[in-house]
Parts: C-alpha cells; sequence; structure tokens
C-alpha cells in the first residue's frame, strides 16, 4: 500500500534539493526515492533529497542524497533551508541551531526578521587542505598543482569543506565547457572518491565568479561548500582577502574565512519554493 510524504521544495542560491521532516514522515529507501523525485521531467526535480531528523548530539540530524542516489558528507545551502524549515514550521524557536551532518556538527545562526528567517549564517568549521583519502597526490594535497586531463591542464587547489573540491582559476570562466570537462575531473584518477569542481574568475570588483560540477549531480546553480572552498583557495593563491563575495549562477554567497578561529562562516538566504505530496 502506497504512502503519502509530505515534502518541501526549498532552494538556497538555486541550488534546490526536497526536504522531508522524517520525524512525521519515515523514508525507508531514501537512495531510490531520491533519484525518482530528482529527475526533472518524471518527478518533482531537484539538486536531490534532504532528510531531516532527530539527533543525539545536536537540535536535528541532516542527511543528503544527490539526484543520482549517492550520499553527500555535506552541503552548505541544504543546511541554510533547514535552518529557516525548522524554525518556520515551528520545530524549534531558537535562533542558533545545532546540526549534525555526516561531517561533524554545523552551528546555524538565524537572522530572523518579523518571524521570517531572512538570512542564516553557517559556521562550516575549518577547511581540511590535506586529506589522502580523497586526493592522492603524494604529499596528499593539492595547492595551484597541474592536473592533466587529456591534452588539456588545469592548476587545481584542493580544500575539503566536509566534501571534496578542486577550484581551478581561470581568466574568462565563459570560455569553461563544464559539461565536457566537469565529469572528467570529477572522475580523475587523483580523486579516489571523486570531487566537487569550481571554475572561478576573479571579477574587477574583486567578487568571485564561480561555477560547479557537483559530484553526483553535475552542473547545479550553486554548491556552498563549493563556494566556501573557493574564497579559501582564492585566499591561499592571493587571488582575494579573507572576506569574499561569491557569485554563482542561482545568487551570491558572503564568506568569511576567519583568521581568530580557522573556521569558514557561510552567510546567504534560504527560500521556500512550494509544498506538496508524494507516494511512496
Amino acid at each position: 500500500m502506497a504512502t503519502t510524504i509530505k515534502f518541501t521544495k526549498m532552494q538556497g542560491a538555486g541550488n534546490d534539493y526536497i526536504y522531508v521532516n522524517t520525524l512525521a514522515y519515515p523514508i525507508k529507501d531514501p537512495v531510490r526515492v531520491s533519484k525518482k523525485w530528482s529527475a526533472y521531467h518524471t518527478g518533482i526535480g531537484s539538486d536531490g533529497l534532504v532528510l531531516i531528523g532527530q539527533s543525539d548530539k545536536a537540535d536535528f540530524s541532516m542527511r543528503i542524497f544527490n539526484a543520482d542516489g549517492s550520499e553527500a558528507m555535506m552541503c552548505g545551502n541544504a543546511s541554510r533551508c533547514i535552518g529557516k524549515y525548522v524554525y518556520e514550521n515551528k520545530l524549534t524557536d531558537k535562533n542558533e541551531v545545532t546540526l549534525e551532518t555526516l561531517s561533524g556538527i554545523k552551528i546555524l545562526k538565524l537572522h530572523i526578521e518579523n518571524n521570517k528567517v531572512e538570512e542564516i549564517t553557517v559556521d562550516m568549521d575549518a577547511p581540511l587542505l590535506t586529506n589522502p583519502k580523497q586526493i592522492a597526490t603524494q604529499s596528499g594535497k593539492m595547492l595551484a598543482e597541474t592536473i592533466k586531463v587529456g591534452e588539456e591542464e588545469y592548476k587545481g587547489t584542493f580544500v575539503c569543506m566536509g566534501n571534496p573540491h578542486l577550484v581551478i582559476f581561470v581568466n574568462d570562466i565563459k570560455n569553461v565547457d563544464l559539461p565536457k570537462i566537469g565529469p572528467k575531473l570529477e572522475k580523475h584518477p587523483l580523486f579516489p572518491e571523486r570531487i566537487n569542481v569550481e571554475f572561478v574568475e576573479v571579477l574587477s570588483d574583486g567578487s568571485l565568479r564561480m561555477k560547479v560540477w557537483e559530484r553526483g549531480s553535475g552542473i547545479t546553480m550553486a554548491c556552498g561548500t563549493g563556494a566556501c572552498a573557493t574564497a579559501v583557495a582564492a585566499a591561499l593563491n592571493h587571488k582575494a582577502g579573507r572576506k569574499s563575495l561569491v557569485r554563482m549562477d542561482g545568487g551570491n554567497l558572503r564568506i568569511h574565512w576567519d583568521e581568530t578561529d580557522g573556521h569558514v562562516y557561510m552567510t546567504g538566504t534560504a527560500t521556500k519554493v512550494f509544498d506538496g505530496e508524494m507516494e511512496v
């Protein structure tokens, strides 16, 4: 017998997911559900499925399944949307919420006006620049080092923000053929767990124009952890300071890599698109 599940479609900077409160609507097979519901022509259409659940370590837990069914460690845009969801659905009255993720507990600071969450700042923790499990270089890291794909060469910087990212700076982002190069870099032998890829152009006003290829989802409108990785890579490569405005197809995020505690703070909006019901 089919079970009706209520969901909410939300987006952060154009990064859109389907959100389900599993405290009320448990989902037994999230891999299958994410694949089916994420399809744009035959399902709801999204970058994936996000499950909001209980936690014995934090106020709530978050699990993220990409459109291909693979599970992600972390998503900055999704975490902001959860902050808005739990407050405006009266699951909490706190303006500071803790969220358990596969990459640790994140702290969400809700900026509230007239009982609405206008912006959310997420403490994304400190970036990890070395991880031999995720990057198969001799040093276990990569800072503006050459990576070859066929006849093409790129200068890449590895930054892990709970999930791995390869940031590549270019002179003109319009010349990047992302559908062609994105999947090749994602599955490059240097990255045993696959990798998210950001191409970035430093604009004349100092802001960072970013396009992203996400592992498991392909081209998306935005990526919160990718924006954080981009800002960190820009600082490491002396292309920006510790505060950056990252511009993506779906919107902008303000990123601050704090020198005092080494944490990366991401601030941006979250938007509810619509509520709905689906049968499982």
